[in-house]
């Protein structure tokens, strides 16, 4: 036992807690710093490996409870900040600059509400202090600008010694590009594969992204070439699965998952979205309209984490449609935290496989 209350002894003490998700310690994390004793009031600084950390406040009563373990001590301040890591390099692949994550959402089908999912993870994670931007891959159906409220919104072109810079809009507190933005609402984008790699392309490296903890890409569904061209072009944190209950989605997720894997690119978990339905007269009620079960089965033969179930509500709907994100105009329904423990899940296991 150390009978003098410093900062060693602090830290000493601190030693055994660890990180529930890396598993390491604390102190040797270098997640404790600037520790301060003064009249019996300890001080210290906690610094989390993404903002949206899951497990923030079980981190920080574990912290108390050990300090408080030292003789004098009569108070325990806890000052917690992050600092995202940066996803390990690939000789092979060109990251973008100042980027730290890059995170595809992605749907072996369409119609299972994967920019639904994306657009809401993007703005929980900036809602939790996060530097966080969206790229809509989805060339041929771009609706990010919608379910974001920027369909008025424009992208600013800037010269660049590489060719043209595009400026992200904003909204929410997430930066987006998209094809939306550049063609009229009713144009239809009839490419071949080159073209679409171009774009894409151009969407990585000819954007003035800035810094980012997470680039969000809404992949278009399927196992084409906008799922190629990213795979190969960037190191990718990982990959995340959207799908529905229903036998036939589950198929073809599993379709996408097993390319993402092939291109060994990580895969974060599973999201089953429209679980069930809850009824807005009846909100204790739950119906299966798409079955029940069948992400958390899957999950578990392929041996990847479920990430969360997403109920169908109206609100979620009506919210896409109008540009107003669930976990910002109904931040206390169902869907909503879903939503946000699921972006939660996303940027822990970002941080795991980074500090791995």
């Amino acid at each position: 036992m150390l009978n003098t209350l410093d900062a060693n002894a602090v830290l000493e003490v601190l030693r055994p807690v660890q990180d529930p998700e890396l598993r390491k310690s604390l102190v040797e994390l270098n997640m404790i710093r600037n520790v301060t004793v003064a009249e019996g009031e300890v001080r210290f600084t906690l610094v989390l490996t993404t903002p949206a950390c899951p497990l923030r406040q079980f981190i920080v009563e574990d912290c108390e409870r050990a300090v408080k373990t030292l003789p004098g001590v009569q108070s325990v301040m806890v000052d917690v900040t992050a600092e995202t890591p940066q996803q390990k390099a690939l000789p092979d692949r060109t990251g973008i600059d100042g980027v730290k994550n890059i995170i595809a959402v992605s749907s072996g089908k369409g119609g299972v509400g994967k920019s639904t999912v994306t657009v809401n993870a993007a703005v929980a994670l900036a809602q939790a202090g996060a530097k966080v931007g969206l790229l809509d891959a989805d060339i041929y159906g771009p609706n990010t600008p919608t379910m974001l409220g920027l369909t008025q919104a424009e992208v600013k072109v800037q010269p660049g010694p590489q060719g043209e810079i595009l400026e992200p809009v904003f909204n929410y507190g997430v930066k987006l590009v998209s094809m939306g933005f550049l063609i009229d609402p009713d144009q239809p984008v009839i490419w071949r594969g080159p073209m679409l790699n171009g774009i894409i392309r151009q969407f990585l490296y000819q954007v003035q992204w800035g810094e980012l903890d997470y680039l969000l890409v809404d992949m278009p569904p399927g196992t084409g070439d906008a799922q190629l061209t990213l795979a190969q072009a960037v190191p990718m944190a990982g990959a995340v699965i959207v799908t529905t209950p229903q036998t036939v989605a589950l198929q073809d997720a599993r379709r996408g998952l097993r390319m993402f894997q092939q291109l060994q690119v990580p895969v974060l978990g599973i999201v089953e979205n429209m679980s069930y339905f809850i009824p807005p007269d009846l909100p204790d009620r739950q119906y299966d309209i798409f079955g029940s079960g069948g992400g958390e089965k899957t999950a578990k033969e392929l041996e990847l984490p479920l990430l969360g179930r997403v109920p169908l509500e109206i609100s979620l709907r009506q919210g896409g449609d109008r540009g107003i994100p669930i976990v910002v105009e109904y931040p206390d329904s169902a869907s909503a935290g879903a939503l946000r423990a699921i972006a939660q899940q996303m940027a822990a296991r970002v941080s795991v496989a980074a500090l791995s």
